[in-house]
């Protein structure tokens, strides 16, 4: 009889415990979790502060008991692994004041990660949290309910940082948003993040990028620039990083920021010992690079194939490419792949679509616009990565784009796929086809795009071409455009020089492709701006945002909850 001692729960280590039960009746399994829970949805734990999940038990998928029940699994909670010895085999574990070894013929790491905390002058002085579990989560819960405060200051802008910006925002505080980089959500680009950070001001969210938190006092954060954020509490969410110090001495590999190294079968360099979960890096399906992907989903499939391999199969782990989304109040924001910051990182060449879409039939009342950001190969149209950043359907279309980036799908791909249409869910040529048919006309030199970091580099004795109707045009253009409506273009070309460049935009790209098309077969030399004047306004809204320190753009006089539309 095989003896598994698993270290850790939750999504690696109790998905283990299930299938190995599955696979092997007779298997004694034991599970050592250093706190409480086993088994919980650590993903919706932002929602029980906010409210959104009232009842407690519904955070736990399974107790010890009825885990234990269920799958005949030895499970020891408030038992925690100090140190892994793989020459004798076995672990030292302590629970309350005792210390004792326990023996494997098979050993499985799932220790996860643990947040990030830098010690900061004067964090004593304020009511700082992390939310890593089920017990951080209750600690949050129990301070706004309880102590009622005003002011929080949100240490982070990933996924677990805005989501609980948006449920504190929810509860009645007033929240700000401190990020060290120049934007949120570090799995998007700048271009996108520019509507995302304009959506946060527009909830009254105070927004601090480029900025870190240098000290605290129990009134407030101080950031590296001087100025003070008001909080009467803190969530730090700055990262996370695998929880693997019990390693040190153990003779297991690990990487430089303490993951713990595996093949593809998810086996350490220890015989006999696996790991999954947020503590180990993965090949990224991309880059090949090892990574580090702290996800649910990936963890879920880890746990399945070290279960099968702990009974003699050889089951592979294929990699990870970080397909994440995030609800923030009405805005759902949505990556799969490579982002165009990292490709340009490894010096891998790419190329770029900026389309934006409705949600469902333009007709159909009730729908949002999405922007996809779609990167290929510029030889293959091979796809790379995608970021979505809209409202309804955002998670239909990135679920597309993960299979077409796991399985090297091309532009030309998207646009046969066969998805489901009715005017409540989608256009007859949905979203993704539609970025596949930009990708194709690239590919195939009927669309020549530039982007809004070309605007600075547009030749001085070019033409600067807006294609959008007089009344939008005079609602506000990129400096220097002159107006021709598209519809009166075939008219009034006689007004353009023909022998010179000709860089068009419109309102989102559509209009200003059709002009392409007039003027290339007029013999003109043309170019499309990528994403249109609706990108251009986004960034420029952002930029002015931060200048002002405000939500609002004054320039355009736009209520701030129309910022991203």
């Amino acid at each position: 009889m095989m003896k598994v001692v698993i270290v850790g729960g939750v999504a690696g280590g109790a998905g283990t415990a299930a299938r190995l039960r599955r696979n092997d009746e007779q298997a004694e399994i034991i599970m050592l979790e250093r706190g409480s829970y086993i088994s919980y949805a650590n993903c919706g734990l932002p929602y029980y502060i906010g409210g959104v999940i009232t009842e407690k038990e519904a955070l736990q998928l399974q107790t010890p008991e009825s885990f234990g029940t269920r799958f005949h699994v030895d499970v020891r909670t408030m038992s925690e692994v100090a140190a892994v010895d793989t020459a004798r085999k076995c672990v030292v574990v302590k629970h309350g004041g005792e210390t004792y070894e326990e023996s494997y013929d098979k050993l499985v790491l799932s220790p996860g990660a643990g947040p990030v905390r830098p010690g900061i002058p004067g964090m004593e002085k304020n009511h700082v949290f992390t939310l890593r579990n089920i017990p951080d989560t209750y600690a949050i819960h129990d301070y706004v309910t309880e102590h009622n405060p005003v002011s929080c200051a949100v240490i982070g802008a990933g996924f677990i940082g805005l989501e609980m910006a948006e449920n504190l925002a929810e509860q009645g505080l007033k929240v700000s948003v401190v990020e060290g980089a120049s934007h949120v959500m570090p799995p998007i680009d700048m271009d996108m993040a520019h509507g995302v950070h304009n959506y946060i001001r527009s909830k009254g969210i105070d927004l601090y990028l480029g900025q870190t938190c240098t000290a605290m006092d129990g009134s407030g954060v101080i950031l590296k620039n001087g100025a003070k954020v008001p909080a009467d509490m803190v969530i730090m969410s700055i990262g996370v990083r695998p929880d693997t110090g019990f390693l040190k001495d153990s003779g297991i590999e690990l990487g430089a920021r303490g993951e713990i190294i595996v093949n593809t079968y998810m086996e350490t360099s220890a015989a006999d010992v696996y790991a999954l979960g947020d503590a180990v890096s993965v090949e990224h399906v991309v880059s090949g690079q090892k990574v580090l992907i702290p996800l649910a989903s990936p963890a879920n499939k880890q746990g399945r194939i070290v279960g099968d391999n702990l009974c003699g199969k050889k089951t592979a782990y294929k990699g990870s490419q970080g397909t994440s989304v995030m609800k923030f109040f009405d805005m759902t924001v949505a990556v799969t792949g490579e982002k165009e910051e990292s490709l340009k990182a490894q010096g891998r060449p790419y190329r770029k679509a900026i389309t934006t879409s409705a949600s469902q039939a333009g007709y159909y009342p009730g729908g949002d616009m999405m922007t996809i950001k779609t990167l290929f190969d510029p030889e293959t149209a091979v796809i790379l990565g995608a970021q979505i950043v809209g409202g309804k359907g955002v998670d239909k279309r990135i679920d597309d784009l993960a299979n077409a980036v796991r399985f090297k799908l091309t532009g030309y791909d998207l646009q046969e796929m066969e998805l489901a249409y009715a005017p409540p869910f989608s256009s007859a040529k949905d979203p993704v086809n539609m970025a596949g048919y930009v990708i194709g006309n690239i590919m195939d030199g009927l669309m020549r795009p530039f982007y809004l970091e070309d605007l600075d580099q547009i030749p001085e004795d070019a033409i600067r071409l807006d294609v959008r109707t007089e009344g939008e045009y005079a609602g506000g253009t990129i400096p220097g455009f002159i107006n021709i409506p598209l519809d009166s273009l075939r008219d009034r070309m006689g007004e353009l020089d023909l022998s010179k460049d000709i860089y068009i935009t419109c309102q989102i790209g559509l209009r200003g492709y059709i002009a392409q098309r007039i003027l290339d077969q007029a013999g003109a030399r043309t170019w499309n701006m990528s994403g249109g004047y609706r990108f251009y306004e986004m960034k420029v809204r952002d930029e002015q945002s931060q200048a002002a320190g405000m939500g609002l753009c004054t320039a355009c006089g736009m209520e701030k909850a129309a910022l991203w539309k």
